[in-house]
């Protein structure tokens, strides 16, 4: 009897049961079937060794090529096995030390383990067994490769060898470094491990000084790792990270990581939130930023479970902001009570609604990773007010009919409850896209001051509205909004004057003109007389004047060795005090990131790659970000960047501020791959050299910046010579700095136009004699605690008191005007502190305290300002009557009692109070011209001529050319000690400049030019003129300083002469020679000399190997990983990839972010010319590079780039 079944499984249990005639039972049996096709077989495939392993019950045997039933095989049963089939293998890449466990799961993989023992190879390397089972799985552990290989596996049986169709990879794997730098005792920080081929093998561990790090599942990729730091025993530095891959060993040195002390919360403000959340609240405490994430929570009172929570932003160690949580307030009452509605229903208790009258209070607390100090502020933090009042929200009233008719002055709104939890600065109104200023904030009413002009009819994101007005909009915090309604803009109509009016006007208007006809005619009739005796005399003074001038220049060409002595002595003593500060303060040098903003983007201040990277570690991941990846992937292809920047400056609207920008966006995306930066860079040169050599004028080249690599070569000479700055030369370009404003300060400085007695440049000189006197005044101070910013550590502040104990003294001028004054003082009391943490003159008060008692508060202007024939003339010492000996002192900012606006006369760093009306006359009787300002040299103006010459005869300007020969040889010395330093060959030398200038001799040689002068010209365009000048103009790009309109015109005149030394042109000199050219008309042979014994010296140096340049690069890649948001930088770019349409441009700056992508699309493919280009390059085609850049569009756009 034959039995069967259809279930797809090796046995199947059933039972047989005997039935006679229908209804006697007569027997039941229970059977078990199985077939032999299922048990002989692994993943549908049939497999002889799991054949010939069954039970000898089953009676299954190999017949021809699938295992059957003994008694039904047509041939002969063998026991002979096929060779193995291998169908998995995991992972499959491991290092070269090996140690990786590797699983190959197959069929015929032998019927016992001494069948595959030894006979199991990976990647050409031995695989020693550890686990088998039985036919389908193998465990084996790799051994040691001689390095990276790429090969099949091998595994063999009795019957031979078989090689898997798949390869298994050996990686040489790489750690470059941590992100972040440090983070909490307690642990907790999620640690991103970076560098290469960081996801082989089987299992990977990571450690800090033998501190376990864990690894987190599924947070890496090949080139990071994350894993999450345990807690220390303390704050400690960490010597070396070490990571643990398989039989690899990496270790990290160089201090990769620091514990630091746990996050202490130490004041929280305000503590008062609408139910809706979203109030900015600050924070301050310290080391909050060791922590990345940090979160807010609020809980009832005695429960531990959280009620809502919110990320806030860390922005210093000491401060950060929080939104406030959003919280159910009608939820909060019954659970306060301790009760629910079923409880209080079960009582018999009527329901009846929350009350809200007094604030409901709840605990605040702090998710910062494992610190458990700051979850519960009420235990740790004892003395800290962490209740969070919570009241119910506002109610703002729309406006009737939804359109208000605004008539001018101010915007009033009504509701209820408006600043129960809110001031103005937590109020946000808008109307249309334009913000209306708030300017009071009461229980029941907002009041704002509306744009002048009826903004475009959108709401506040520059939606159109339906109705064509633009919409009222008021936000409370991040998360409140409500909209008002619509504000229509009334036009005032002009007036209407009674024709009887209009005539009176008229009458009175002819009778005017009459009158000052009739006194013009008289006045004209008298002067003529004096005219013409005033023209004469002026013929006989040009004459004069003339001369004189000639004289002068030419005295001024011949003159020599005419240094004053007592100035310069009086300097050196002056900044041997500044030397000696400097070594125990350092020299205020700005960080890497600001130094990089500054040379790569002079005057941004806010750029999009100034976002934090690691934001975006920690958001999600969009189609945006994706296609950023991918478009990053080209960028680090040569042919495609070469190709790229080729084609761009193939365009005819690709300017040169294009050029500059997206030169800096390329070096901002390949600051972390110097080595590949370096040689991109050496392409581009070569191409341009090659470009350059078949002109008139090869000596040309690189002189100004009119190609991408030319700005590419400043930024990446600016990367290689920051440690060099920072350790070697800065010093002597800082001292140059401070001597040039020490003199210029000695003498008098006009605070309006920015001419001063000492100078180097002739356009800022003082030409005219001004009386006056040193002034040396006393300091005191009697509350140190300014605050320049709130809640600031005042430990800076604490040094300047006791300074100040030891009675500071101060030298001025008595022609200094008040803001002048306070400078200088601010100068003596913070000395070498970087100028961005002092607090700034417009933040202070200068106090005179004179007599008993007697306190009063000087201003560049108030009521007792004098005014001349219509100047209004700054006040200063002077003007005060303040006498040597004086005693001052500087007080925060007091509310004006003057009003006050900037001066439009003035420099950018100068602000004076605003004029009042004549209420007092000073003397002088106001002739009409209007309240305009001076300091020493009063502009002439033609409504003012009477009263210019009353002012006597001047002296001849050209008089005073002397004063810029003595201002040079007092700073002389400085001058010099900055070209000897920048013109040294030493140990510190950065190798980058020998490689540069061994790549341009290479290149002359190349293509046979042998005139010295165009290599020459080569080398001085690439770094004196490139960086030193630019540097020696805007020391201000290196220290943290404030370069005023004087210094920088006196750093000008240096500048050119070290341009001038670097040229070898002989210019030839005279009396009509500019003043800037004569003054070191003398020394520049000398500096000529040392620029060419320093090309010769550097040419001398040691060829610098690829190995040394890769190394110094990857320092520098080391160095400042991170800084910068590359991502940004990359969208940056890839505009350039879709532009050039004016519709992009113009839609782009007004647009916001969420607009970008779609508009990139859109005109991504009107680009054809770097497409074309990318097909017919050779390597570019043939590495399917214009595909790949099609891809980044598709993914941009969310399609799959297999189809796109």
């Amino acid at each position: 009897m034959t039995y069967s079944y259809e279930a797809e499984t090796g046995e199947y249990s059933a039972s047989v049961t005997v039935v006679w005639n229908r209804v006697h039972h007569v027997d039941t049996v229970a059977v078990r079937l199985y077939k032999c096709s299922i048990l002989g077989s692994h993943r549908d495939h049939p497999d002889c060794s799991l054949c010939l392993t069954r039970q000898r019950e089953y009676n299954c045997s190999w017949c021809g090529h699938s295992c059957s039933y003994a008694p039904t095989c047509g041939h002969p049963p063998t026991r002979e096995c096929p060779r193995p089939r291998i169908d998995l293998i995991q992972p499959l890449s491991g290092p070269v030390e090996g140690g990786t466990l590797v699983r190959i799961e197959g069929s015929n993989l032998g019927l016992r383990r001494e069948d595959v023992e030894g006979r199991i190879r990976v990647g050409g390397q031995p695989c020693h067994l550890v686990d088998y089972e039985v036919s389908v799985r193998i465990t084996c552990r790799t051994s040691p490769a001689p390095g990276p290989v790429s090969a099949p596996v091998e595994v063999g049986n009795n019957a031979g060898f078989t090689q898997s169709t798949v390869r298994f990879s050996y990686r040489e794997i790489k750690v470059e470094g941590v992100y972040p730098a440090k983070g909490p005792e307690s642990g907790g920080t999620i640690l991103s491990i970076v560098g290469e081929d960081l996801n082989v093998g089987s299992s990977i561990r990571a450690y800090l000084d033998g501190l376990p790090c864990t690894l987190i599942p599924g947070g890496g990729s090949s080139s990071r790792v994350t894993c999450k730091t345990a807690p220390s025993q303390g704050p400690r530095v960490i010597q070396s990270l070490t990571l643990h891959v398989d039989a690899a060993n990496r270790t990290l040195p160089g201090n990769p990581f620091n514990y630091t002390k746990d996050p202490t919360i130490m004041e929280i403000k305000p503590l008062k939130s609408f139910a809706s959340g979203g109030r900015l609240m600050t924070v301050h405490g310290t080391n909050l930023d060791s922590i990345q994430r940090p979160e807010m929570v609020v809980y009832m009172q005695d429960t531990p479970n959280p009620l809502n929570k919110t990320v806030c932003a860390v922005m210093s160690s000491s401060y950060m902001e929080c939104p406030s949580p959003p919280v159910a307030l009608d939820a909060l009452v019954p659970l306060a009570e301790g009760e629910g509605e079923d409880e209080r229903q079960r009582r018999g208790v009527p329901h009846r609604p929350p009350v809200f009258a007094i604030p409901f209070g709840v605990r605040v607390g702090f998710i910062m990773d494992q610190v458990a100090s700051v979850q519960d502020l009420t235990d740790h933090f004892p003395n800290l007010r962490s209740t969070l009042l919570y009241v119910q929200d506002p109610k703002f009233y729309q406006f009737p009919s939804l359109v208000k008719l605004y008539k001018g002055d101010t915007l009033v709104i009504e509701g209820e409850k408006l600043n129960l939890a809110a001031d103005e600065s937590d109020v946000n109104v808008t109307i249309g896209t334009e913000a209306c200023n708030v300017t009071s904030l009461a229980l029941t009413q907002l009041v704002c001051t509306p744009p002048d002009h009826q903004p475009p009819g959108t709401d506040e994101i520059g939606l159109k509205t339906k109705e064509g007005l633009p919409m009222v909009v008021v936000r409370v915090g991040v998360n409140l909004r409500y909209p008002i309604g619509y504000l229509q803009y009334e036009m005032v109509k002009p007036y209407e004057f009674p024709p009887v009016a209009v005539g009176g006007m008229a009458a009175g208007g002819a009778f005017l003109i009459l009158l000052s006809l009739a006194i013009l005619i008289v006045y004209r009739r008298k002067s003529t007389q004096a005219e013409r005796e005033y023209k004469r005399i002026q013929i006989q003074m040009d004459t004069l004047e003339s001369n004189v001038r000639s004289e002068c220049k030419q005295g001024f060409a011949d003159a020599n060795d005419s240094l004053p002595r007592a100035a310069f002595a009086e300097l050196q003593t002056d900044m041997t005090d500044v030397t000696a500060d400097l070594e125990s303060s350092g020299i205020p040098i700005l960080p890497h990131k600001a130094y990089v903003m500054k040379v790569f983007f002079p005057g941004v201040s806010d750029h999009p790659i100034l976002n934090d990277p690691k934001m975006r570690i920690t958001g999600p991941r969009t189609n945006y970000d994706t296609a950023m990846v991918q478009f990053e992937q080209l960028i680090n292809n040569k042919f495609f960047l070469l190709t790229f920047v080729e084609t761009l400056e193939a365009q005819k609207s690709f300017t040169i501020r294009d050029k500059v920008n997206v030169a800096s966006l390329l070096m901002v995306v390949l600051m972390g791959k110097m080595e590949y930066a370096t040689e991109v860079l050496r392409s581009l040169l070569l191409r341009l050299i090659d470009r350059t050599v078949g002109t008139k004028y090869p000596q040309l080249m690189l002189r100004r910046t009119e190609s991408v690599v030319e700005k590419m070569l400043t930024n990446w000479m600016a990367l290689c010579m920051y440690d060099y700055m920072k350790e070697y030369a800065g010093s002597s370009l800082f001292l140059l700095f401070k001597a040039i404003k020490h003199q210029v300060e000695k003498g008098p400085v006009d605070a309006v136009t920015h001419d001063a007695r000492y100078s180097l440049s002739e356009e800022k000189l003082l030409r005219e004699q001004h009386e006056y006197n040193p002034v040396t005044i006393h300091l005191v101070q009697d509350d140190p605690h300014y605050e320049k910013i709130p809640y600031q550590t005042y430990q800076s502040l604490q040094v300047v008191q006791e300074e100040l104990d030891e009675k500071i003294q101060c030298r001025v001028l008595d022609c200094d005007t008040i803001s002048q004054v306070k400078s200088k003082i601010l100068d003596a009391l913070y000395k070498n502190t970087p100028f961005s943490l002092r607090p700034s003159i417009y933040e202070v008060d200068l106090e005179w305290r004179h007599g008993r008692g007697g306190h009063l508060i000087l201003q560049d202007e108030d009521l007792t300002t004098k005014t001349v024939n219509g100047w209004r003339r700054l006040n200063t010492l002077a003007h005060y009557g303040v006498r040597e000996s004086a005693v001052m002192s500087l007080v925060p900012k007091q509310s004006p009692t003057f009003p006050s606006k900037p001066c439009h006369n003035c420099s950018s760093t100068y602000t004076i109070p605003r004029s009042l009306s004549p209420l007092f006359s000073n003397g002088d009787v106001e002739t009409g011209c209007g309240g305009n300002l001076y300091h020493m040299v009063r502009p002439l103006d033609e409504c003012h001529s009477k009263g210019d010459r009353e002012r006597g005869p001047k002296a001849i300007p050209e008089i005073f050319l002397t004063r810029l020969l003595s201002t040079k040889g007092t700073v002389q010395k400085f001058v010099d000690d900055l070209v000897s330093t920048v013109l040294s060959v030493n140990e510190a030398l950065p190798p980058a400049i020998k490689w540069l200038f061994d790549l341009l001799d290479d290149a002359a040689r190349r293509h046979g030019i042998f005139d010295p002068e165009v290599v020459h010209a080569w080398k001085s365009n690439s770094l004196p003129l490139r960086f030193w000048v630019n540097f020696i103009k805007n020391p201000d790009f290196m220290f943290d300083i404030n370069k005023t309109t004087t210094v920088d015109s006196c750093l000008s005149v240096i500048a050119q002469t070290f341009m001038d030394a670097c040229s070898t042109t002989e210019h030839r000199l005279g009396k009509d020679s500019p003043s800037n050219k004569l003054l070191f008309a003398k020394d520049i042979p000398c500096y000529k000399r040392m620029v060419c014994k320093f090309y010769a010296d550097v040419a001398a140096l040691p060829q610098v190997t690829d190995q040394e340049l890769n190394s110094a690069m990857q320092q520098l890649s080391m160095a400042h990983l991170g800084e910068f948001d590359v991502v940004s930088a990359l969208k940056e770019l890839y505009i350039y990839v879709s532009k050039y349409s004016d519709a992009v441009s113009r839609r782009l700056s007004v647009e916001d972010g969420s607009h970008l992508v779609r508009y990139l699309h859109n005109y991504f493919f009107s680009v054809v010319q770097i497409l074309d280009e990318l097909e017919t390059e050779h390597h570019c085609k043939k590495l399917h590079l214009a595909h790949k850049l099609e891809n980044v569009a598709c993914t941009l756009q969310g399609e799959e780039t297999s189809t796109c």
